[in-house]
């Protein structure tokens, strides 16, 4: 199984995009700062992710997401989300 996922960080309300093949090791590393954009942008949470049966898809789900239309694309599956926290 593959993932795309976003996180959200809680000091500059900041976007990562990430795709893998395990989501619990990933989100693991994330916290153990272990990624330079991580550990620059401290405390997140872990706001959307998908599944996927096939790695390119999940690539190509990170590619699309992080484009001007899939951020839009994004932000209306997100839409509660995003009005509860005020962005």
């Amino acid at each position: 199984m593959y993932y795309f996922y976003v996180l959200r960080f809680k000091k500059n309300s900041k976007f990562y995009y990430g795709y893998t093949n395990n989501l619990k090791r990933r989100i693991t590393q994330h916290l153990s700062k272990s990624s330079a954009f991580t550990s620059q942008n401290g405390k997140f949470d872990l706001i959307f992710y998908e599944a996927y049966l096939n790695k390119n898809d999940a690539q190509n789900s990170e590619r699309y997401f992080k484009t001007g239309h899939g951020r839009e694309i994004l932000r209306g599956k997100l839409e509660n989300y995003l009005k509860s926290i005020k962005l």
